[in-house]
């Protein structure tokens, strides 16, 4: 079992991995070689979207292991830990990786855009069929083209541009063929669910209070829990759950830290709270769990 988890960065994907780049904001990679292969667990501090072309890719995000082939889309969300990569020889893709801060700029105030990272968070590999395939090509090539011409004075704008593009166009991907109609969109709710899960991903570990997260964002409780069951059909609470169940897994699989210092880092009341909690949530003890492959 490994016992560090360290942040992987773009100054770090840039360094290991060739590729056109705005400095530290955007990267892109066209692998065409097999790809370094991770000795230890990586937590994210980008995002990472890519599409694969050609051979196979399988890693693990946040325990869970995916297998990845030739048009499969992969999107990685910023904190969460990737581990056991291994790509074949034959293994070919296009790769984009954004600094958190140039998302932010490039979505600032479109709400619509967190369909595409929301969904992605429940279901990082996406099937695309040849059109979609297509579509994220051009898209590639052209964001390469722009990045390249360093004499373009509004060059910053214009990736962003792109990829705001791009993110509508994958977004109207899994609006029309992922998820099911829930007719007109509720703006306002969307916006509410996408602060609620900034929020708990920042603060999961040691905050599990809906009304808390109801204070920080200047609303009450009930409106928070009807904006976020609008939106994704599920509570608050249920939220908060698999995100702090996904630490969790993620602290006893990738770590040698005992229990109860696991529990005391996730503000649990004690050990034995704590195992209730998880073996209530994913069927087996903490202890049960470390020893199993689940």
């Amino acid at each position: 079992m490994t016992s560090i988890i360290r942040d992987s960065n773009i100054q770090m994907l840039r360094q290991s991995m060739a590729g056109s780049n705005i400095d530290d904001d955007i990267v892109l990679i066209e692998q065409s070689s097999e790809a370094p292969q991770l000795e230890m667990p990586r937590r994210m501090n980008f995002i990472l979207l890519g599409l694969c072309t050609e051979g196979a890719v399988s890693y693990h995000l946040d325990t869970q292991k995916q297998n990845i082939g030739p048009g499969d889309f992969i999107i990685v969300s910023d904190h969460h830990v990737v581990d056991d990569l291994t790509t074949s020889p034959d293994s070919k893709g296009l790769y984009i990786a954004l600094s958190i801060d140039f998302y932010h700029e490039t979505i600032c105030n479109v709400s619509d855009i967190s369909t595409l990272f929301l969904y992605a968070r429940n279901n990082p590999v996406l099937a695309l069929s040849e059109q979609e395939q297509n579509t994220f090509k051009q898209y590639f090539g052209v964001l390469q083209s722009k990045i390249g011409d360093t004499s373009n004075h509004y060059r910053r704008d214009l990736v962003r541009t792109l990829l705001l593009a791009m993110f509508y166009d994958l977004s109207n991907v899994i609006y029309s063929n992922r998820l099911p109609s829930t007719g007109r969109r509720q703006l306002r709710s969307d916006a509410i669910f996408t602060d609620f899960i900034g929020l708990l991903e920042a603060n999961c570990r040691h905050e599990r209070r809906v009304g808390w997260y109801a204070e920080q964002m200047g609303i009450t409780p009930k409106y928070l829990s009807e904006s976020v069951k609008t939106v994704s059909h599920r509570t608050p609470n249920d939220w908060i759950d698999f995100y702090v169940v996904q630490e969790l897994r993620i602290a006893l699989k990738e770590s040698r830290k005992t229990i109860k210092v696991i529990a005391e880092e996730m503000n649990f009341p004690n050990q034995s709270f704590l195992g209730k909690y998880f073996k209530e949530h994913v069927g087996v003890s903490p202890k049960m769990y470390r020893k199993k492959d689940i």
